[in-house]
């Protein structure tokens, strides 16, 4: 179904999903083809793995009280959005395919919503992780001065501007009144609106960069200036944290680049982009980011790994699991503190 020119400017609110899909030549086919069978394969347990991991995460900051500071209340929050993402794109499994032609536009505008907001969220934890850290880091401070009332509103503000970004398209920013803006990823969205998504999260990106470098630079200076009076512990925190900010950079750019590449083209091309034959496969590879974070953020911390494995002790056996009181009280036993510990505040 075409549109000529002379009306490309006139709404079409009334148009069903099946419509603007046919406006970029995007086919919603009646059978499942070998790659909706590929992305539902993949996509659920992916999902539901991102679910439990970051679950797991989630409840090991709750349960240890060594855990409540600033940095892990954030990467505590970083989780809730991960998982929110891995209940979005499950969400999304079950109502693509043939299932699309069924969707209402309230109904597709909700489905692309929960992505929006999710991996918006995400990434916004991720940058109020390198803030904190950045501040932490290069301020020698022994914890963050963020009090929890700063924390909850930082919090709140992610939350806030995720959901900004996820319903902007469906109240304002979308192609209903002007086809030839349409994008062929997301039919009913706005060409405009993925280039400026896209151009957001790539600015976020060099902003991490651009801190993370710093810290880097930082801490490789003082190394160097008290290397001969600094303790073995404190340089292996060092090499540590070295290999954590070089981990949360190649993986951000490792799943976001490819999505981000095809929304750039889908914007700036529009048909001629075939953007569209990737957007499921990049979408996926992106997802996979909000399991890499908990591994990176969470594995790599010795006191985090305990508490994993004494919640999972809990689940595999119903006698001999240690009482949550006193796993509280030995994790904040001052027994238990190193010397970095009592420098600095626990470090990724």
């Amino acid at each position: 179904m075409d549109i000529d020119n002379n009306t490309s400017n006139s709404c079409y609110s009334n148009q069903n999903v099946t419509f603007f899909y046919q406006q970029v030549n995007k086919t919603i086919r009646g059978n499942w083809t070998t790659r909706d069978h590929l992305v539902i394969g993949l996509g659920l347990p992916l999902s539901l793995i991102v679910v439990l991991a970051n679950l797991l995460v989630m409840a090991a900051i709750h349960m240890n009280r060594r855990f409540h500071f600033p940095i892990y209340y954030l990467l505590g929050n970083m989780a809730a959005a991960d998982l929110f993402a891995g209940l979005a794109y499950t969400n999304l499994i079950f109502n693509t395919g043939p299932w699309t032609a069924k969707l209402t536009k309230k109904q597709w505008y909700i489905r692309g919503a929960l992505i929006d907001i999710s991996l918006t969220a995400s990434v916004a934890n991720l940058l109020a992780v390198a803030v904190e850290r950045h501040q932490t880091i290069i301020t020698m401070q022994l914890h963050s001065t963020m009090t929890k009332r700063r924390v909850v509103l930082l919090i709140i503000s992610i939350w806030a501007v995720g959901i900004i970004m996820g319903l902007v398209p469906s109240l304002f920013w979308n192609c209903e009144c002007d086809l030839a803006d349409c994008s062929t990823v997301a039919p009913l969205y706005s060409r405009r609106f993925l280039i400026f998504w896209a151009l957001l999260n790539l600015l976020t990106f060099f902003i991490m960069l651009g801190m993370y470098s710093h810290i880097f630079f930082h801490v490789k200076r003082q190394s160097r200036h008290t290397s001969q009076h600094a303790s073995e512990a404190r340089q292996q925190t060092v090499i540590n944290l070295m290999k954590t900010i070089s981990m949360v950079l190649g993986a951000f750019v490792i799943c976001w680049t490819p999505g981000l590449i095809v929304l750039l083209l889908d914007g700036l091309q529009g048909k001629e982009s075939n953007a569209n034959k990737y957007e499921k496969y990049c979408l996926a590879i992106a997802e996979c980011n909000s399991l890499v974070n908990p591994i990176i953020y969470s594995l790599r911390d010795a006191e985090m790994r305990k508490t994993f494995k004494w919640i999972l002790c809990c689940f595999c056996r119903r006698e001999g699991c240690q009482p949550r009181e006193t796993l509280s009280t030995e994790i904040d036993s001052p027994l238990k503190e190193t010397q970095v510990q009592t420098e600095f505040p626990p470090q990724m």
